[in-house]
C-alpha cells in the first residue's frame, strides 16, 4: 500500500512540474544554445578539428559556442599568450595611459628576448604602434616587454596584471607567468579561455588593423628596414580573415587563435597542440566555413549605435549617452525566423565615480518571453564625482 502511495505522490508531482514549467522551457532552440555573454554553451555535434588537442568555435558578438572540443583542457599557449598582451595595450590606449605616438625605449631585458622577435636594440625607440605591429604581424616577443615595460615599468607586474584581467573575465584555467609565451613553468590556458580573451580583445575593432594586415616594414627609413610577414597566414589566403594570433612552441605544438568575418557575422576558432601549420590552417579553415554555411547572426545594435542614456547620481556630467563600441547580435541558424525578437536594457542607479569600461548594466535579447543571450553594457567615459559647487548649482537649476 504504502509503495503504490508513493507511486501515486511520484506522478502527480511530475505532472505538476510539467504543468508549471515555462512553454520556453520545452521549445527548440533556434541556434547552438546562446548563452550569456562569454560562458559556455552546449556544443553542436560536428566532426570538426580531429587532429587538435582542443579547439572552440565561437561567434564573436554573442559568446555562443558552436562547437567545442577538449575546450577547458590547460595547455600552453605559446605566443596565443599575446592576445592578452594585446588586449591591455588596447586597453591602456583607451585610458589614456598611452597613446599610439609615444615613444617606447627597449630595455636590455626586453632585446634579450629569444623565438620571435623584431630584433630590437638595447636603447632603440619605437613608437607604440609600431610595437603593436610588431607583436601582432611578427608575433615579437622583445616588443612584447618592452611594451609592458613602457605600460606597467616591468614585465612582472605587467603578468601581474593580465592575471588580473583573466579573474575579471572570468577564466577559470588560465595562469599567465610571462608576456609572450615563451616556455615557462606555471604558464597554461585553455582553448575556451583564449576565445573568451580573443572576443575581448576584438572589442577594440581597431586592433584588426595591425592583425589582419599580410606585410608591412619597420624602420622603413632607416638603413636597417625589417620587413614583417604575418604568422597568420590565412589572412592572406582565406577570404574574411582578419586576425588574430598564431603560436607555436615545442611543447605547445601548433596552436592558432583566428577570426573571420562574413555577412555581419564574425566567429572566432581556436586549435591548440595541431601537428603542423598545413593542418592547423586547414582544420581551422574547415570550422570558419562550418559557420559561414550554417549560421547567420540577427544585429540588435551596430557599431556606434545609441543604446540609450543612464543618469549618473553626483557625477561631473549629469548622464551618460550609452553607444555601441561594438555589434551586439545574436546567433541563429540560418532560415530562422526572427519575430519577436526584442531587447531589454536593464541599467541600476548609478553613482560617480565611474571609470570607462567598467560594466554598468545588461542588455537582454528575448525571443518572446525566452531569453536568448545577455551582454554586459560597460561605461563608455570615466565619470569623476562632482564638486560640491557644481552640485549645489544643478539642485538649484532644478527648481526653476
Amino acid at each position: 500500500m504504502r509503495s503504490n502511495r508513493t507511486k501515486i505522490v511520484l506522478a502527480c508531482c511530475t505532472a505538476l512540474l510539467l504543468a508549471l514549467a515555462p512553454a520556453s522551457a520545452w521549445a527548440q532552440e533556434p541556434a547552438a544554445k546562446q548563452a550569456p555573454a562569454g560562458q559556455q554553451a552546449p556544443a553542436a555535434q560536428a566532426n570538426l578539428a580531429p587532429s587538435a588537442r582542443s579547439a572552440i568555435l565561437m561567434d564573436a558578438d554573442s559568446g555562443t559556442i558552436i562547437f567545442e572540443k577538449n575546450s577547458h583542457d590547460k595547455l600552453p599557449p605559446a605566443s596565443i599568450t599575446k592576445v592578452m598582451t594585446m588586449l591591455l595595450i588596447m586597453e591602456a590606449l583607451d585610458e589614456g595611459v598611452i597613446k599610439l605616438t609615444d615613444k617606447v625605449s627597449t630595455s636590455e631585458y626586453a632585446a634579450s628576448m629569444g623565438g620571435s622577435q623584431i630584433f630590437l636594440e638595447p636603447g632603440e625607440e619605437m613608437t607604440a604602434e609600431e610595437m603593436l605591429k610588431g607583436i601582432a604581424m611578427a608575433s615579437g616577443n622583445d616588443a612584447s616587454v618592452a611594451m609592458a615595460e613602457k605600460i606597467a615599468g616591468t614585465e612582472a607586474e605587467f603578468v601581474n596584471m593580465m592575471n588580473k584581467r583573466a579573474e575579471e573575465l572570468g577564466l577559470k584555467n588560465t595562469h599567465f607567468s610571462n608576456v609572450n609565451g615563451l616556455p615557462v613553468e606555471n604558464h597554461y590556458t585553455s582553448a575556451h579561455d583564449i576565445a573568451v580573451m580573443s572576443r575581448e580583445l576584438l572589442k577594440h575593432p581597431e586592433i584588426t588593423k595591425y592583425t589582419g594586415l599580410y606585410q608591412d616594414h619597420l624602420r622603413k627609413s632607416s638603413d636597417k628596414p625589417f620587413w614583417l610577414v604575418n604568422t597568420n597566414k590565412l589572412v592572406r589566403f582565406y577570404s574574411g580573415a582578419d586576425g588574430l594570433k598564431t603560436g607555436f612552441t615545442s611543447e605547445a605544438k601548433f596552436c592558432l587563435t583566428a577570426t573571420a568575418k562574413r555577412d555581419g557575422l564574425r566567429v572566432i576558432a581556436v586549435v591548440m597542440g595541431e601537428p603542423n601549420t598545413k593542418t592547423r590552417n586547414a582544420e581551422v579553415s574547415q570550422m570558419l566555413d562550418y559557420s559561414f554555411a550554417q549560421y547567420m547572426n540577427h544585429t540588435i545594435f551596430k557599431k556606434d549605435d545609441v543604446m540609450g542614456t543612464v543618469k549618473i547620481e553626483k557625477g561631473s556630467v549629469p548622464e551618460l549617452t550609452l553607444t555601441a563600441k561594438h555589434s551586439y547580435s545574436v546567433l541563429l541558424k540560418k532560415g530562422s525566423s526572427v519575430k519577436d525578437i526584442r531587447y531589454e536594457l536593464q541599467l541600476p542607479k548609478l553613482a560617480a565615480p565611474i571609470k570607462v569600461n567598467e560594466p554598468i548594466g545588461k542588455l537582454i535579447v528575448y525571443q518572446g518571453d525566452q531569453v536568448l543571450t545577455e551582454f554586459n553594457v560597460d561605461s563608455p567615459a570615466t565619470v569623476e564625482r562632482a564638486g560640491w559647487w557644481k552640485l549645489f548649482k544643478r539642485s538649484v537649476g532644478s527648481l526653476f
